[in-house]
């Protein structure tokens, strides 16, 4: 008896587990654009586009391949509207009622298909480096659960950059070397740009009918669609902007989006790219001399270091993890998350990047919206919510442990060992935001001042009891405890005045 094979959007490559267990000669492979998946949260337009594009191309190819395909379009007069529905509604047609289908990488869809009323056999999605059980033996028994130490055991496994047992360079780490600030000139154009072909265009002639008052903009569309196209791009970063990657990673250019990133992450997750090859080629420019130990290390750390290591705390502290609030943060993500209008220069700038490319690179993420998020005291349900629907590259096992662990402490640590909290010093050092800003990044208290600087210290000071002891934090807690009252009072209440006038909706 014939089985059917599921698809997702974001499984769109011929090695997905499903596919690799399937018989071609009997088995009939299911893939649907639904309204479930396209609007539990309201997805970037962009990314909408791209997952549908993606699809389409994949199932066309697979129809070359010899495989039955039934695909569902958002459009089909019959189309159910969830993935388990179009499950229901192929197997009533065809007479069968078992599923080969790969684990989805969001629980919210794992526990609707485990729901199913259909015989569905999951089977883990082995595009990753580390199984579940794998990431479960290393961090059993570990007080801490640390990236790095991770890492190496990845390297290890690999072969990557390594020299027999010993790291390449004799160092695993070389991030100390990657944060240089933001360079006069940029000397990379971008990511390769693709012109849409009449496959992509149909679906953006849809999205723009169907999805028009979702936030961000839908044209220009130039992302890659096909694993062709996804190559080449590859290719043209590796030898274009990789050797300067490692120095300005960290570094933000109001005028340059993208610098010298990549923009991979948007292809490795949908199945476009294989991640061991994606860092086989940044280690081959290396081998080569084209490209520093610096900049791929940093690279490679990038996939196999934190990629993964999210994946395994995602899966590992199991669908609650999204609702942690160790910090009891409450307050409402502001209006201007949605719009930009914001007189602080650096997060408008990193908000109009977001609604016109629906991207922005880790640095934007973590230390501007993120990080004014958790100063601000926002509610990480709805930074995470957020994060998910603006950037084109969110699936919640990869976003919601850099948003809820890495960017807003929700997690109590778990993640990191320290808030990644800044004032407005380190943003005037990795960027240019600061020049023109309505804001004086120098102005610490009165009319003018940074309201970077102020919600830092009210931070510090709210959260004392939880991170004064923290040794990564003492220093900053000695400077607050070395200032005059009268000088911590006025700080706390110019940041609560802030928080009051954003609160009640007026342009801060």
């Amino acid at each position: 008896m014939s089985r059917l094979v599921l698809v997702l959007g974001d499984q769109c490559t011929p090695d997905i587990a499903a596919l690799k267990a399937a018989e071609r000669e009997r088995d009939i492979v299911v893939m649907a654009e639904v309204m479930d998946e396209a609007t539990y949260v309201p997805h970037h337009p962009k990314k909408i586009a791209f997952l549908f594009s993606v699809m389409r191309h994949f199932a066309a190819r697979l129809k070359e391949d010899g495989w039955r395909v039934e695909y569902t379009t958002l459009e089909d007069a019959n189309n159910s509207g969830s993935v388990p529905g179009e499950l229901l509604r192929y197997a009533d047609k065809h007479g069968c009622n078992r599923v080969l289908a790969t684990e989805p990488g969001e629980f919210r869809l794992i526990a609707a298909l485990e729901d199913c009323p259909l015989d569905v056999e999951m089977l883990e999605d082995d595009r990753f480096l580390a199984t579940h059980a794998e990431f479960e033996t290393w961090a059993s028994g570990r007080k801490s659960l640390r990236m790095e130490y991770f890492y190496r055991e990845m390297r290890r496994k690999t072969g990557l950059l390594m020299d027999g047992d010993a790291p390449e360079g004799g160092k695993w780490n070389y991030d100390a070397e990657n944060r240089k600030p933001a360079p006069d000139e940029v000397s990379y154009s971008g990511p390769m740009h693709f012109t849409p072909d009449e496959i992509t265009e149909d679906v953006l002639s849809l999205v723009e009918k169907r999805f028009s008052k979702n936030y961000g903009s839908l044209r220009p569309f130039w992302f890659a669609v096909e694993p062709g196209q996804a190559k080449r791009a590859l290719a043209d970063w590796v030898k274009k902007a990789l050797p300067s990657f490692g120095d300005y990673q960290d570094a933000m250019l109001s005028d340059e989006r993208f610098l010298y990133h990549s923009i991979t992450s948007l292809y490795i997750h949908v199945g476009l790219l294989d991640p061991l090859e994606v860092c086989e080629a940044a280690e081959a420019a290396y081998r080569q001399g084209h490209a520093p130990l610096n900049a791929v290390e940093g690279f490679i750390r990038q996939i196999i270091g934190w990629r993964e290591f999210m994946r395994g705390i995602y899966f590992r502290e199991g669908p609650g993890y999204t609702a942690r609030n160790e910090l009891g943060h409450v307050r409402k993500l502001p209006g201007f998350y949605w719009d930009g209008a914001t007189d602080m220069r650096c997060v408008a700038k990193t908000l109009e990047q977001t609604m016109e490319e629906a991207y922005a690179h880790h640095i934007q993420r973590l230390m501007i919206t993120g990080n004014f998020a958790l100063l601000a005291g926002i509610d990480p349900a709805e930074v995470h919510e957020w994060y998910l629907a603006v950037y084109a590259d969110a699936y919640e096992w990869v976003e919601a442990p850099n948003v809820i662990g890495m960017s807003q402490f929700a997690d109590g640590g778990i993640v990191g060992s320290k808030p990644y909290v800044s004032s407005g010093n380190y943003i005037a050092k990795m960027s240019d935001y600061c020049d023109g800003c309505a804001y004086d990044v120098k102005t610490k208290l009165g009319e003018g001042a940074c309201p970077f600087n102020l919600l830092y210290w009210a931070f510090l000071d709210r959260h004392r009891d939880r991170f004064s002891k923290n040794p990564r934090m003492s220093n900053m807690y000695g400077t607050w405890g070395r200032m005059k009252e009268d000088r911590r009072s006025q700080i706390l209440s110019e940041a609560d005045g802030f928080l009051d006038r954003m609160e009640k909706g007026e342009r801060v």
